[in-house]
Parts: structure tokens; C-alpha cells; sequence
């Protein structure tokens, strides 16, 4: 081969390695972000990253874009490896046409998660684009809808990460949205369906980018993303983390670490964590550290739903789901958002075979019109149906309250739960004490001649015989009532217990979740 031919090459790659430019590339970094071949480089372990199609280039004349060049066509995809394990991914470059999304620049993406899909490979994306490359027209929606069909074909069958990196706006929402999980870079990304200025003249309401679409909006609010991250390196350190609680695929398991810690170790400390007063809130997350590997999870939507908290984390170096009522926040009552967020949690686990342990304290489903109208019960339903669905190893664990309907909702045995275990503080019964004593008792404290003293003592007479968790254990409901210090050790061995599981489902197209 000739010298020249040789020195060809060279610069053609050298030319798509430089992307926009240096002065793009500058604007890049002055806006606090990484560009897109940096951001790859610190998501794949040193030196595995092979890409894909560099020389494509864009096929549209329309509005002198002829003329314009875009390297790489302003996308990078490809391989490499992440702790070792095949991963595809896909880095939107906005130094080059805004990041624009054209026909090409969707074929590739498109390119990736096909081959994703075929060797069972999780995909990233890390967003970060101006929206569809209007000059392309319907070809350009066209590429969206060729990702959109992607996603869910890949949905349950491979983890799909994204990434907001940046901008994401109009019908390129919609691709994040349709992935397993989300994440955001505070201050640097938005998602939105419609801007600021169009918000402005359709309907005269005023709002910045950051407060309509911003990291901590749709982490907190709109509930679309599931992290968020300060920067870009930070949030690139917490895909790779995520990574490694999950499978390559649903025909497989989580990775398993070496876990060092004594497997028979008692923790005196959970044995006093639950207050006297049933009333008394204190933080779950102490009851989940307490349980865990090394004390280490790794919180979904920590800022949406306080109420109830949903993680990652590992006992045993095994991977586990944990869905857990929080008492701290109204009091851990499920609502509608409760409800959704648990819902997606529980159907994300069981795709990819992480068992799940829930632990409970629950005092109902949250009162009031406001719940009642947006749905609860509807949204109350996706857990049901969640739970019922899943066939992963399901344990069961109540600390405390767990009452009517919401007790049920939080994987109770008649939803399929292998193994209910329950500390002695847990009260199991249709409702509380107070509310109790107003319905059954009701006339026996009308009529007597003190009704306050009658009252208190019928309260306490319920408390003693129904709050607690023996009636439930008398009838095989819960299978054993352990001490709080012994809860690590039986999580273990249940769960272990627990990995030959095998469930089959009726044959169905699929069922029909009250979306």
C-alpha cells in the first residue's frame, strides 16, 4: 500500500476526531461539558472503545447543506468494554451541526442498538443534541421513529441507559423516556416537549429552560428521570456504577462480587431502630444500610416520591432490588406517585432477573380527593399487577405497620411473595388501632357510661390480640416472626434458598397493565 494512501487515512480519521472544531469544542467545555468522544472515553475501561461508521456522512442538499460538512456525522457509536463486559453505545457530538438529528446520524444510532440487541449487550446513550435537523424534514422524523421502534423491541431484553447531556427537546424526548433508565446533569441538561418560547406564545405563561425541563424538575417532579448527577464525569462514574448491578441481558444474571463481611453477623442496633410509639417516624434508609452489603445502594428516583424508596444493592455480593415505605415521609403512605414509581421498579427487576425484598410499613394508601381523582386507584393497581406479574425470588419483610389494601400492595403472600418474615413490632390487620375501635366498637363506647376509658381499653385490648404480627403467622401468612438482629443472615439464606426458583405464567401475547 502507498505512503499517500496511508497518509489518507490519517487524516480523514484526524479530521472526524476533530469534530466541530477547536473553537466548538472550547464553546463545549465553557459550558461545563465534556465533548462527545471524552464523555466515551470515561464511560468504557482504557483503551476498549472500537467505533462504528465514522465516514458516514449525511445525504441532504436542502438549505445549502450540501456545503456543510459534519463529521462523523455528529454522532459516535460503537463498543467497548465497561468493567470488563461488552457494552454498545452511542454519544451525541454538539460541536458538529448542534448534535442535529438527520437520517444518517439516526442510522447509526439505529446501527447500535441493532447490534446491541444481537449480542446482548446493554446500550448508552448520552444525549446531547439541538433536536431533529429541520433541513431533513420528515426524514428526520422518520429516523426518531426508527429509534422509537427500537426501543421498545430491546425494552426487557437488554438495560437501555441514557444520558442527558444537554439539550433534548421536541420528539427526541421520547426515545429517553421509552429506555429502563434516565439520567440528568444538573444545570447543563434539559427535556422538554415544547420550549420556553413556544410555552411564551401559545400560552403566555413565562418560564426559564432549567425550571420547565431541568435535572431536578424531572427528578423530582415530572418523575421522567431516575438520577441526576452534578457534572459530567460524575455522571458517567454512576452509568458505570449502575452497570454493575445489572445483567448484559434477560438470559442472565447480575455480575456477583466478593462480599468479605461475616454472613452470620448479628446487628444489635436493628433491634431498637423501630420507636415505642408506633406513631414515631424514623428513616428507613437506616434499616436498608443496616441490611446490606457494606451498607452500599444505589437509590432510584431518590428525589420523586419520597415516600417510598427504591434501590439497588447487593447481599452477598448478589444483586437485589429493595422497594421499602418510607415513615418519615407522609408517614409512608402509598399515592399515586408511590404507586408508579414502586410499578416500573418492580417490572425493571423482574426483566432482568434481580429479585426483589420488600420491606414494609405501610399505614394505607393516602386519603383525600386529590388522590382519589388523579387515579389511585388505577396507579394503585400498577404495583398490584407488578408484583403479580414478577417471578423473581420476592421476600417480604415487615417492620411495622402493615394495613389493608396497602398491605396487600406491598407483596404480601396472596401477590406471590416466596418468603414473609416479620419482626415482632410489626402490626398486620385490615386497619389501625384507633380506626378500628370506631367502626367494631363503636356502639359499646357509645353506651357506656365512660366513654373515654372505654374506648382507650378496647383500643388497647385490639392492639394486644390484632397489631401484631401472630394472627397473620397463625395462618401461614407470614412464615416466621425473627429478631430485627438476625434479619442480614435470613435475608441471605432465604434469598439463596431462593435462586432455584422456577414460576411459569399462563401463555398470553401479553397482559394489560392499568397504564
Amino acid at each position: 500500500m502507498s505512503v499517500n494512501k496511508l497518509e489518507d487515512l490519517r487524516q480523514k480519521k484526524a479530521k472526524i476526531l476533530a469534530g466541530g472544531g477547536k473553537s466548538r469544542i472550547e464553546k463545549q467545555h465553557s459550558s461545563g461539558k465534556l465533548t462527545a468522544r471524552e464523555r466515551l472515553d470515561l464511560l468504557f475501561d482504557e483503551a476498549t472503545f472500537v467505533e462504528l461508521d465514522a465516514f458516514v456522512k449525511h445525504r441532504c442538499t436542502n438549505f445549502g447543506m450540501e456545503s456543510v460538512e459534519a463529521p462523523a456525522e455528529g454522532v459516535i457509536i460503537g463498543y467497548g468494554k465497561v468493567d470488563g463486559r461488552l457494552v454498545y453505545a452511542y454519544s451525541q457530538d454538539f460541536t458538529v451541526v448542534g448534535g442535529s438529528l438527520g437520517e444518517m446520524h439516526a442510522a447509526k444510532i439505529c446501527k447500535a442498538m441493532d447490534n446491541a440487541l444481537k449480542m446482548g449487550a446493554p446500550i448508552v446513550g448520552l444525549n446531547d443534541s439541538g433536536g431533529a435537523r429541520i433541513q431533513e424534514a420528515v426524514d428526520a422524523l422518520s429516523g426518531y421513529g426508527k429509534i422509537f421502534y427500537r426501543n421498545t423491541l430491546a425494552s426487557g431484553v437488554i438495560p437501555q441507559i441514557t444520558a442527558i447531556m444537554g439539550p433534548c427537546a421536541g420528539g427526541a424526548v421520547y426515545s429517553p423516556a421509552l429506555t429502563d433508565f434516565v439520567f440528568m446533569v444538573d444545570k447543563t441538561s434539559q427535556m422538554f416537549i415544547t420550549g420556553p418560547q413556544v410555552i411564551k406564545t401559545v400560552t403566555g405563561e413565562e418560564v426559564t429552560a432549567e425550571k420547565l425541563g431541568g435535572a431536578m424538575t424531572h427528578n423530582a417532579i415530572s418523575g421522567v428521570a431516575q438520577f441526576m448527577a452534578n457534572n459530567d464525569e460524575a455522571c458517567i462514574e454512576e452509568i458505570r456504577r449502575l452497570l454493575s448491578f445489572l445483567p448484559s441481558n434477560n438470559l442472565e444474571t447480575a455480575p456477583e462480587y466478593l462480599c468479605d463481611e461475616d454472613l452470620n453477623a448479628v446487628n444489635e442496633s436493628l433491634n431498637t431502630i423501630i420507636p415505642e410509639n408506633p406513631n414515631k417516624p424514623y428513616d428507613i434508609h437506616d434499616v436498608i444500610r443496616a441490611l446490606v452489603d457494606e451498607g452500599d445502594f444505589m437509590e432510584y428516583q431518590a428525589y420523586y416520591a419520597k415516600n417510598i424508596v427504591t434501590c439497588l444493592a447487593r447481599l452477598n455480593g448478589k444483586t437485589i432490588g429493595i422497594i421499602a415505605n418510607q415513615p418519615k415521609v407522609q408517614a409512608g403512605c402509598l399515592d399515586v406517585n408511590a404507586s408508579d414509581k414502586a410499578g416500573r421498579f418492580i417490572r425493571t427487576c423482574d426483566a432482568f432477573n434481580i429479585p426483589l425484598l420488600n420491606i414494609v410499613d405501610v399505614p394505607g394508601f393516602l386519603p383525600g380527593t386529590e388522590q382519589e381523582y388523579d387515579g389511585i386507584i388505577r396507579h394503585g393497581a400498577k404495583m398490584l399487577y407488578a408484583y403479580s406479574e414478577a417471578t423473581v425470588p420476592k421476600l417480604t419483610l415487615i417492620v411495622r405497620k402493615a394495613y389493608g389494601g396497602a398491605y396487600l400492595a406491598m407483596c404480601s403472600k396472596d401477590l406471590g411473595a416466596d418468603l414473609v418474615l416479620a419482626w415482632p413490632s410489626a402490626e398486620i390487620a385490615v386497619m389501625g388501632p384507633q380506626g378500628a375501635a370506631n367502626i367494631i366498637f363503636r356502639a359499646e363506647i357509645q353506651d357506656s357510661e365512660n366513654p373515654v376509658e372505654t374506648r382507650a381499653k378496647v383500643i388497647a385490648e385490639y392492639t394486644d390480640e390484632f397489631a401484631t404480627p401472630y394472627k397473620a403467622a397463625e395462618r401461614g401468612f407470614v412464615d416466621d416472626v425473627i429478631e430485627p438482629s438476625a434479619t442480614r443472615p435470613r435475608l441471605i439464606d432465604a434469598f439463596d434458598m431462593l435462586s432455584s426458583k422456577r414460576e411459569i405464567r399462563p401463555a398470553k401475547k401479553h397482559g394489560n397493565i392499568p397504564l
